[in-house]
């Protein structure tokens, strides 16, 4: 079942950690739904990329960017060799996915990851273990990045547990104010 989210603001992590995505960067938002983060990028000039199963989902994200109709659970990942300035995923967890997801981040590019984890099972759905990250499994799976910011935690209004992460490929360069990954937008 389609469950439109378009008129969803977009999620506070995702919002919090915008600014470190380089002007103009492309934007894959994995999983897309709707296109809440889509549209959210798309209005700070980012071009955006998404990607999900639902028909329904692809004709109501096509209005804030480029979209991909595939089954990335059971199909081969369309965005082989393909590299993105910001990789976007919320509540969303295939693990035989995260080593493309990740590898899908540019040089300097930013993974901007956030869904339910352990302990979700306690408060409502998704309450299956294939669901829910295990403590630490987002730092895991970030290896190869620098993490700027990382939670794994208990939220209120809706009651659920999740792991979120902000995490930027080093892009090599040799000056360290281009190193610099602000904390906050200010």
């Amino acid at each position: 079942m389609f469950l439109n989210h378009s008129t969803l603001a977009p999620s506070p992590w995702i919002v919090r950690w915008s600014h470190l995505l380089a002007p103009g960067a492309t934007v894959l938002d994995v999983a897309c739904g709707s296109g809440r983060h889509m549209h959210w990028f798309a209005e700070l000039g980012h071009p955006t990329t998404g990607v999900d199963r639902s028909p329904e989902a692809i004709a109501a994200a096509a209005p804030f960017g480029r979209t991909v109709l595939a089954d990335i659970e059971s199909g081969p990942w369309p965005f082989a060799g393909q590299a993105f300035g910001g990789v976007i995923v919320t509540n969303y967890l295939w693990r035989e996915r995260l080593a493309d997801i990740v590898a899908a981040v540019a040089p300097g590019g930013v993974l901007l990851y956030e869904t339910f984890a352990a302990g979700n099972e306690t408060v409502g759905k998704p309450s299956r273990p294939d669901f829910l990250l295990q403590p630490g499994e987002l730092l895991v799976a970030c290896a190869g990045l620098r993490v700027v910011g990382y939670e794994d935690g208990f939220l209120a209004a809706p009651d659920r547990f999740v792991q979120r992460v902000a995490a930027v490929r080093p892009s090599g360069a040799s000056d360290p104010a281009l190193r610099r990954h602000p904390l906050d937008a200010g």
